[in-house]
């Protein structure tokens, strides 16, 4: 038993601090970076958008831009009643294309 305290010193903290660099490596690589890399994406997709491109809220609605301003568009969801949205761009989840299939998402 005291061959275990007399080790019990300084080393600890070095030893712990190298446990620590390879746990943060590994956090980052896994976790930080994809998700950074998700948000750019995301980022560059909003910047993107431009009348008459099919779009998904984060709520669910389908629609298709008529208009783009700064913050904001307004999105048509309905032909019939030509019902308008306005909306937050930051509410737009996904840009859909012509085919009815996903366009940036990943």
């Amino acid at each position: 038993m005291e061959w275990f305290a007399a080790q019990g010193g300084s080393g600890d903290g070095m030893s712990m601090i190298m446990l620590m660099v390879p746990v943060f490596i590994i956090m980052y690589v896994l976790m930080i970076r994809p998700q950074k890399q998700k948000e750019k994406k995301r980022k560059e997709m909003i910047s993107k958008i431009k009348k008459n491109d099919r779009v998904v809220t984060i709520g669910g609605i389908h629609g298709t831009i008529v208009t783009v301003k700064d913050n904001e568009t307004v999105i048509k969801v309905d032909e019939s009643s030509n019902t308008r949205l306005k909306l937050s761009k930051s509410a737009i989840a996904r840009v859909v294309d012509q085919e009815g299939a996903d366009g940036d998402e990943a």
